[in-house]
This record gives structure tokens, sequence and C-alpha cells, in this order.
């Protein structure tokens, strides 16, 4: 039986983002596994011979809460000042620990510290951009982490999963590889008797989100959710997610020879520009433009710009030029682009045609809220 296509792209990774998982790093007690680190690291630098690789790792607040000697009571989560010290003390413990197992195999590593404004910021986010191009040109593996230390809204569940997304836009992946502590996704809790592992998802729906169920482990600070909404950012970027376990010796290599392992998601059909790939995975919507269902359809099926008549509703403030996001359901967010007017000409500019926009506000910019040049969809199929 042939490979799907997205296993079998796979196999063609030459820029890959690995992710791994709190829960990859830790063992039962939450201390942190050298052993593990160093086997991670074996494969790590297996899979780096012909590939650039960014390494984003999960790890500092439990390593950081080890070495200061904090337990966490069951179901009593820390305060942020508690995990911002914590994410302090083990970050350089964490990079010593990626910096030894990696260098036992001849890698060098570089640390960056990232929080998710840095990649929101266009300016930014092209100065993120150089430094990785350099770093991997040299020949170096970059250690991505959370600046936890300064980020408050940060931490909070799945950051380092949508901190894998970022990055991967921000490198131009091919693929993102996040390792965790179960085998991949399944369709429902795999505690539950008959539960069955999900091996290929061809699209992430709202079903398969809910699938993905709640919380990850106690000292994870991530969860399954988390990881399936950063898949669905990425294929939409046209980047194949891998879902796998850590703890399974070859697991990595095994997926990049295309063996079915873990889950993927298939990507979109079609690559993302430099700057779509920005607005898709980086950019932060600083508003909602909520429009119609024959709005979405032009957009997403039509590939045109929107326009006054299909918006029925504005949520949030937003000036000229800033990314917003574009919904039929707020909590869904279909498109992403940047705005041609300010929120509050948007609220009195809604729902009319474009030859009234100048009788509504006295002036004129565009005939377009948002342009389809600037403008990118994150999804694209019917629920």
């Amino acid at each position: 039986m042939p490979l799907p296509m997205s296993r079998s792209a796979l196999r063609r990774v030459k820029r890959l983002v690995v992710k791994v998982g709190t829960g990859t790093l830790t063992d039962r007690a939450g201390r942190f596994d050298r052993d593990n680190c160093g086997r991670l690291a074996s494969e790590l630098a297996e899979v780096a011979r012909g590939r650039k690789v960014v390494l984003v790792s999960s790890g500092a607040v439990a390593l950081g809460a080890e070495r200061l000697g904090l337990v966490r009571s069951r179901g009593k989560p820390w305060d942020i000042p508690t995990k911002q010290a914590c994410a302090a003390a083990g970050q350089p413990h964490l990079m010593a620990a990626w910096g030894e197992a990696l260098g036992r195999h001849g890698l060098v590593t570089a640390q960056v510290l990232l929080t998710a404004d840095d990649l929101a910021s266009r300016k930014r986010f092209l100065n993120a951009r150089r430094t990785f191009e350099r770093l991997l040109d040299a020949g170096a593996v970059p250690v991505v982490n959370e600046n936890d230390t300064v980020a408050v809204d940060e931490i909070k569940v799945g950051d380092n999963d949508t901190l894998a997304a970022l990055v991967a836009g921000c490198v131009e992946a091919d693929a993102v590889a996040m390792l965790t502590d179960v085998d991949g996704l399944y369709d429902r809790n795999p505690a539950e008797p008959g539960a069955r592992l999900l091996r290929d998802v061809p699209r992430v729906t709202a079903e398969i989100e809910r699938s993905a169920g709640g919380a990850g482990s106690e000292r994870s600070v991530g969860g399954m959710i988390t990881k399936v909404k950063a898949a669905r950012r990425l294929g939409a970027q046209g980047v194949v997610t891998a879902l796998l376990s850590g703890r399974r010796a070859r697991a990595l290599p095994a997926l990049l020879a295309g063996e079915p392992v873990g889950t993927v998601f298939a990507p979109g059909a079609h690559r993302l520009s430099s700057r779509q790939g920005w607005l898709a995975a980086a950019a932060r919507g600083k508003g909602v433009i909520l429009v119609d269902a024959g709005a979405r359809r032009a957009l997403v099926e039509q590939g045109r710009s929107l326009l006054p008549s299909g918006v029925r509703g504005v949520q949030g403030q937003f000036g000229v030029g800033d990314p917003v996001d574009v919904a039929v359901d707020p909590a869904r967010p279909f498109a992403r682009g940047l705005a041609g007017y300010a929120a509050d000409e948007v609220r009195r500019i809604a729902g009319l045609k474009t030859g009234e926009i100048e009788r509504a506000l006295g002036y004129k910019y565009l005939d377009e809220i948002v342009h389809r040049n600037d403008l990118v969809v994150l999804e694209t199929g019917r629920e």
C-alpha cells in the first residue's frame, strides 16, 4: 500500500522544527530525565545530517522547580511569579543539558529566547529570521524556548506548541515534529476502552479538535488540544505536522523515513509566501471582523477581498494596517489580514455597499476593508 502523501513528503524534509515537551524530558516524579535527553540528542544528531534542525524545548520550569526544591501540590497550580522564577532557574540548566548532549555528537547549540510578541512584530520577526538563518548556515542547532521570565500571558496552556508553529513560519520549515508522552492523537481519551490511534489526519476539523480533549500531564503546560490547533495553523501554511512519542526509541528517525509512527497532519495544498506565513502564524489579530456566510465563501472559495457589505460586526480595537482576524464564529477565525480601515470606521460602514463608504465616513480610503493581497485564509474546509 502506498504511503499517504504527507508521510511520503517527510522523507524529503530539509528544514525541520522539533518540539520536545516537558513530559518527554521528565520522569514520573517530575525530575529531569538526562538519559532520555541524551537518547533524543543522539537521534536529533542523526536526523540533522543533511537537514537544518531547530529545537523548541520545554522543561525549563520543571528543571527550575527541581533546582529550587519546589514541589507542586496536586490540583493546585503555581502562580505566575513562581513559574517565572522556576523558568529563570531552569533555563541555563536546560541549555547546558542540551549543549552537553548534542555536543557529544559534534553539534553546537545556540539559545534563542522568544515571546509571541517578538514574532508578532513584523520587524522583530524579520530580525529573528536573519539570526536563525545565520545559525543554521553555520551548522548550529538553535534551541528555542519562551522568554518566560518577562512574558506573562505567554505562560499558559500550549505556549511551546504554539511557539513551535511560530518558529516554523519564521525559519520556513517543511515540517514540525512534536515529541510528547503519548503515541499520537487518539479518537478519544486513550485511557478509554476502544480508543483508536489516528495515523493520518487529512484536515483538522472542529470534530478533530473536540476529540483532542483537555489538559496534558500535570507537569506539562500544554495539552493535546494545543498541539492539534498548532497543526491546523501549520497546515494552513503548507507545513506537515507530526505528533509522536518522545519515549519511543528511534521514533523520530522512523518518522522521517516514512514509517507509520505517530500521527501525521497533512498540509494544505499551497505553500504560503513569507508575508502570508507571517500573517498566518506569527501576527496576532488585534480584533475580529465578523462576516456573513457569503463573505466567507467569497474570501475562501473565490479569493476575493473583504468588502463592507459582508461585514456584520467588529470585536476589539485596531488601526489601519493592523492584523485582524476574520470570522463567522468569533471563537474560530478562518482568515487573517491587514485592516484597510480602523475598527470604529468598520463599525460605521459594516453592511454598506462600497459606493456608500464616503457618505457614511465623509471620506474613503479604499473599497476593501481587507484587500486580498493582504489576507491569508487559515481554514478552507466546511465543518
